[in-house]
């Protein structure tokens, strides 16, 4: 038989609030830069291929350092 055991069913409004807001940091900071490569790329040499591969790459990269770049954005807003 499964055990479910109760989870923490208060959260502070801080607590909320700052999640929320790292939540949006991190989710601008792992999407701008890609797109922006991507359009960058796209515009200039009219390849959406190129741009396309350029931009999942770079996109990924930052997706690898997620958990560094969250742990900095708690601290900064902590």
């Amino acid at each position: 038989m499964i055990k479910i055991h109760k989870k923490k069913s208060e959260i502070t409004t801080d607590a909320l609030v700052n999640t929320i807001w790292v939540s949006t940091f991190l989710a601008l900071i792992l999407t701008l830069p890609a797109l922006g490569v991507f359009l960058g790329i796209y515009f200039a040499t009219s390849s959406i291929l190129v741009g396309a591969v350029i931009g999942f790459g770079l996109h990924f990269v930052a997706l690898a350092f997620s958990d560094r770049i969250s742990r900095f954005l708690t601290r900064l807003l902590s």
